[in-house]
């Protein structure tokens, strides 16, 4: 697709800015990289490409373990690319132009991948009234992104199922509308229907999800209730409540959806906090969501 816009890229490299020869070499070997990219996601004409799509190249790199600094110089090959393209009129808009180089050094969130989640998400019992409250927790987590405290602070009347949304209280007391899946959706209506009645010990508590005291649950009975699904499932990798969060909104940024919408529903004031999931951002504004989850 791009053969012939990248042989032209390399001849205005060599004769416009005479650039050394390995120099024009790891432009090329970059762009032949990330052409591969496209073909593999159908992506046929210079039109399709935007910033998402770029984002999401960056980050295919990154599951692949390359080096920040390999990552950058992908970046800084695609960001010449473009200039050159705008030069020849060739393109109306640089994508590019508002990504940024990933740190060096910058700490990244544990992620699980999607057959991870899967595994997770089939562990709790549905045959118990604690199973269906750990599955609905669960699969609310994961559909959502929410902080674990915001999860177990949610009372009934905060959760809209008829129209998908919920109503949740973030850090700074700050409130935000979160989209809720169907899949989410299912399981907390079994789990009001068969397990939380069997749960309540008196009478006008309004916490969404109880322990076995018929009281709200608490972070720690959480992470408790967490630790011992990820044993069963088997998975090895250090998984943290913070961690579907963080698979949320990576799994979200992997199906297409917009950097601002993922910076919405996590609740994050500033778009720079929600570049780790990108390793590249790191100021943007908020816009809808997209709805592209997985389990949507």
């Amino acid at each position: 697709m791009l053969d012939h816009y990248i042989d032209g890229f390399i001849k205005y490299l060599a004769v416009e800015r005479g650039l050394a020869d390995n120099t024009m070499e790891s432009y090329y070997r970059d762009l032949q990289y990330w052409q591969k990219f496209l073909k593999s996601n159908k992506i046929n004409n210079l039109a399709e490409i935007d910033e998402n799509l770029i984002i999401i190249y960056l980050m295919s790199l990154k599951k692949e373990g390359k080096a920040v600094a390999t990552i950058s110089r992908h970046l800084a090959s695609i960001k010449t690319f473009y200039k050159f393209l705008l030069i020849e009129q060739l393109v109306d808009v640089n994508p590019t132009a508002k990504l940024e180089f990933p740190k060096t050094g910058t700490k990244l969130p544990q992620v699980m991948d999607v057959v991870e989640v899967e595994r997770l998400l089939r562990q709790p019992d549905l045959t118990t009234p604690t199973g269906l409250r750990d599955k609905a927790m669960l699969e609310l987590l994961y559909a959502t992104g929410l902080r674990v405290s915001e999860l177990v602070s949610l009372d009934l009347d905060q959760i809209n199922m008829e129209a998908g949304f919920l109503r949740c209280m973030g850090k700074g007391s700050k409130e935000r509308m979160v989209p809720i899946g169907s899949v989410a959706i299912e399981y907390l209506k079994l789990y009001l229907e068969k397990g939380r009645g069997k749960l309540v010990k008196r009478a006008g508590l309004n916490a969404l999800f109880l322990n076995h005291l018929g009281t709200r649950l608490t972070r720690q009975g959480f992470w408790k209730i967490l630790k011992k699904y990820v044993k069963e499932a088997g998975i090895t990798t250090n998984v943290t409540p913070h961690t579907l969060r963080h698979s949320f909104a990576t799994h979200l940024l992997e199906h297409g959806a917009d950097l601002r919408a993922v910076q919405e529903m996590l609740g994050h004031a500033d778009i720079s906090t929600t570049q780790i999931y990108t390793h590249l951002t790191q100021s943007r504004l908020k816009e809808v969501y997209n709805e592209t989850h997985p389990r949507a």
